[in-house]
């Protein structure tokens, strides 16, 4: 390790080039991080678009729009719309609402939160925490002296029930968060009818009878399950992930094609729930963009749980007769053409991906025309080739994740309203919330090996923690590490990744390290509290720059 007083000099360094960033923001940032010198634009509160120009308040209430669910009529004028109520929407609307700007939110669903709320992130963790609980009674209970008289039962309703409690309950929060900072609420879908016009269609109408007038307009419509030519959606026997979680009986069979995040998460719930789950994924490797050695520890604990997987698989066609025959999957291998065979399942979930949902938008009329992805180009500051219409979240450039569109949408409205605004994409986490949950952050090993960055590598293992081997019951919390590579000539964190208990939660600090440049040591030499599981996450730190002290 460093002496005492060579990390007094580190630490002053870091200090010195902390506070350098502070006092010059518009300067490019140390060691490769993202710029703050994009140019940006402000919109004046005449609606023309000034370069640099920061908009004062607006916090006159004349000014200030009232909160209003809008049923119809012509909805008026504001300096911020809105075109859709998820993640990424509904907080860039309140961050613009909160910046002084009289902001409307259009949703079509009639229920804010978008697919992440309401069919997708929050439904599916609290399905994920049911289950998991459930299959804890059934086999880690005795192991902790908990004996239960009888047998333990599911009753897959009263889940259901407590998921939809969840999820309503958050989505009426949402509207309450729209109350409280004054923006009004549009119920309808949304249409370009020019640069500075909105058309909406209400819910219970076929006509665009609607119209608001926008200096700013954002889009945030986010994205849609994609389907397979040969495996139409019926949300029964053919599910997408919103099937997927809401099926009234426990299949016998269930297939799932597509062994990403989503495939493995619902996988995992209908699996703990009794059914036989088989994963069919074409590449030779589960969540392939994830480090290996994470990937590969994964993919042995799924197995051992009770995952069945075919890996460099293809689905060539299928045979959907009527119920209650089962769903035969034609399939083949992705290497071999040769190789072929059938699978039955009584549900198959169909979990691809995902594309950005830009239908009736009119966005050609206006001259925006989408990638090669379906993806709506912008510049860094967010906007489109219409210089006062933006777009975020799964519409755009990068990752689909929730967390990236939140981030998205308040740096966007900061933009709109003349604020400097920065968002590190190399600080962006990625979470799969099985049991155990994987976490990371930044670089793989298999990225710095192709970049030729040379690096340094620290694991810990959570059969070392003695939080992790006290949780313990049956192996399930002691069966992962934490990994972190850092550059080797500087120690800058470069990449952080978790496999274990509480993934999700502890990968936090690794991303909170990366965003200000700290070195594997930084985390090392900073006291975490015993026993915690982010005690490995330390302790791996120390095995990157040195030895850790446990293992």
């Amino acid at each position: 390790m460093l002496s005492n007083s060579s990390f007094c000099q580190r630490a002053s360094v870091t200090r010195l080039v902390q506070s350098v960033q502070l006092l010059a923001p518009n300067a490019r940032t140390w060691l490769g991080r993202a710029s703050y010198d994009q140019p940006l634009y402000g919109a004046a509160s005449g609606g023309a678009l000034v370069r640099g120009q920061r908009v004062p308040a607006v916090s006159s209430s004349a000014q200030r729009h009232r909160y209003s669910t809008v049923a119809g009529g012509s909805l008026g004028e504001f300096d911020v719309v809105v075109i859709g109520g998820g993640p990424g929407g509904y907080v860039a609307a309140i961050k613009a609402a909160q910046l002084g700007l009289k902001t409307a939110c259009v949703e079509k669903r009639g229920s804010l939160g978008g697919t992440c709320l309401n069919v997708g992130c929050i439904p599916s963790k609290a399905l994920l925490h049911s289950s998991h609980l459930y299959e804890e009674a059934k086999h880690a209970f005795p192991t902790h002296g908990i004996r239960i008289e009888g047998k333990v039962t599911l009753e897959l309703p009263a889940m259901m029930k407590q998921k939809m409690n969840s999820v309503r309950g958050l989505t009426k929060g949402i509207e309450a968060l729209f109350k409280k900072n004054q923006v009004t609420y549009v119920k309808g879908t949304g249409k370009l009818a020019s640069a500075t016009q909105i058309k909406v269609r209400p819910p219970d109408s076929d006509e665009f009878a609607q119209e608001i007038h926008a200096k700013n307009i954002i889009i945030a419509t986010g994205s849609e399950p994609v389907a397979l030519p040969m495996l139409p959606f019926d949300e029964k026997r053919v599910v997408s992930s919103t099937g997927a979680l809401s099926l009234p009986t426990i299949p016998q069979r269930m297939a799932v094609i597509g062994g990403g995040y989503i495939g493995l998460e619902m996988g995992s719930v209908w699996r703990r729930l009794g059914a036989e789950v088989t994963v069919i994924e074409f590449t030779d490797r589960i969540v392939p963009a994830m480090d290996h050695e994470i990937g590969d520890r994964f993919l042995q604990i799924l197995k051992k749980q009770g995952l069945k997987f075919k890996l460099g698989t293809k689905v060539t066609g299928a045979k959907i007769p009527a119920e209650p025959s089962p769903v035969t999957l034609e399939l083949e291998s992705a290497k071999d053409s040769s190789k072929k065979e059938t699978f039955d399942a009584d549900v198959v979930l169909v979990a691809t991906g995902r594309r950005p949902y830009t239908a009736e938008l009119g966005l050609e009329a206006l001259g925006i025309e989408l990638d090669d992805r379906g993806r709506i180009p912008i510049d860094d500051a967010f906007r489109t080739r219409v210089p006062n219409i933006y777009a975020i979240g799964d519409v755009v450039r990068g990752a689909m994740l929730a967390h990236k569109a939140e981030d998205e949408g308040i740096a966007c409205a900061e933009t709109i309203a003349g604020h400097k605004a920065h968002l590190n994409y190399d600080c962006i986490p990625g979470v799969v919330y099985t049991h155990p949950e994987v976490a990371s952050v930044g670089k793989t090993e298999e990225e710095l090996k192709a970049a030729g960055i040379a690096y340094n590598k620290g694991t810990f293992p959570f059969m070392a923690n003695s939080r992790a081997r006290t949780n313990d019951a049956g192996g399930d919390f002691t069966q992962g590490l934490v990994k972190v590579l850092a550059e080797k000539q500087t120690d800058r964190i470069l990449g952080l990744h978790i496999i274990g208990p509480g993934a999700g939660e502890m990968i936090a600090e690794g991303v909170l390290a990366m965003e200000y440049g700290a070195s594997s040591e930084d985390i090392a030499r900073t006291c975490h509290a015993h026993p915690t599981l982010s005690e490995a996450l330390r302790e791996a730190a120390m095995a990157t720059f040195d030895r850790p002290i446990h293992f």
